[in-house]
């Protein structure tokens, strides 16, 4: 199927029928390293979390409010982390499922504070706009969706920023679904998608065309084919053994993630 957007076109390739699908960025990450992983959520099976990934969170609400409001100040950081924690639901359900007690709050708010206190020092010149949702229906019942964490203007050119509150890593493909999601609902490619690590400095930058953009259409258009064909057929979806399995749903019943996380462990 061929999408035009203000002369914009992209092809995504044809699907077959099937129960509404959201793809994220993250379930196609998820998926482009094990499938049945990336099955497994989309059942709404998931993972332990992790305390890192509870202060990435946090960190991720303390910079939109920095971006929509302005500074945070030393003497009321510690009660905006709480109102965010308390107005979050996702960091309240995650604060409860890793078993957090309120006396913790203030390491967790600390280490939240490290964070921030090099997050300002990024310039933020052409800033337009934090948390940005997209979405997008390419084809009826399989919905794109997304939420870029900073929008700038740089002289005219789009720029998106994903914030990481670790080291960047691989990182194209997320970066590749947001440049797609955004060429779709905007109608224009973005000159470029950066991943930034507040925590290291490191910085990644990808910069779509419109050949890059299809090409992935065309990955995705995959994931959701073999998704629907797997749920038909009532099947599993190939396993992919890697650094993923520390977290994934499946790693008790996975001889791939098991030898993966061994491996890992004796390394």
């Amino acid at each position: 199927m061929v999408l035009q957007y203000d002369g914009l076109v992209i092809d995504f390739p044809l699907v077959p029928p099937g129960d509404r699908l959201v793809v994220s960025a993250t379930s196609f990450v998820d998926f482009e390293r094990c499938p049945e992983s990336a099955n497994a959520r989309f059942r709404g099976e998931y993972g332990p979390p992790s305390r890192p990934s509870f202060v990435g969170g946090l960190a991720h609400r303390i910079f939109a409010r920095h971006l929509q409001h302005g500074p945070i100040g030393p003497k009321e950081f510690e009660q905006v982390c709480k109102e965010e924690i308390g107005g979050t639901p996702s960091l309240n359900l995650r604060m409860g499922e890793l078993g957090l007690k309120p006396s913790q709050i203030p390491a967790l708010v600390e280490e939240t504070r490290g964070l921030y206190d090099r997050f300002v020092k990024f310039p933020m010149d052409g800033f337009k706009g934090a948390e940005v949702s997209l979405e997008v229906e390419p084809q009826a019942d399989v919905v794109l969706r997304g939420r870029v964490d900073a929008v700038f203007d740089d002289a005219g050119r789009v720029r998106l920023v994903d914030w990481k509150t670790g080291r960047v890593g691989g990182v194209d493909d997320q970066l590749g679904f947001y440049s797609l999601l955004w060429a779709l609902e905007r109608g224009v490619l973005p000159t470029a998608v950066e991943a930034i690590s507040v925590k290291t400095g490191e910085r990644q930058r990808y910069e779509p065309s419109l050949e890059t953009v299809t090409a992935l259409a065309g990955r995705v258009a995959s994931m959701v084919t073999t998704l629907r064909t797997g749920w038909a057929e009532g099947t599993d979806l190939e396993r992919v053994g890697g650094p993923w399995c520390t977290f994934c749903p499946l790693l008790e019943e996975c001889p791939e993630g098991r030898a993966a996380t061994a491996v890992m462990a004796t390394s």
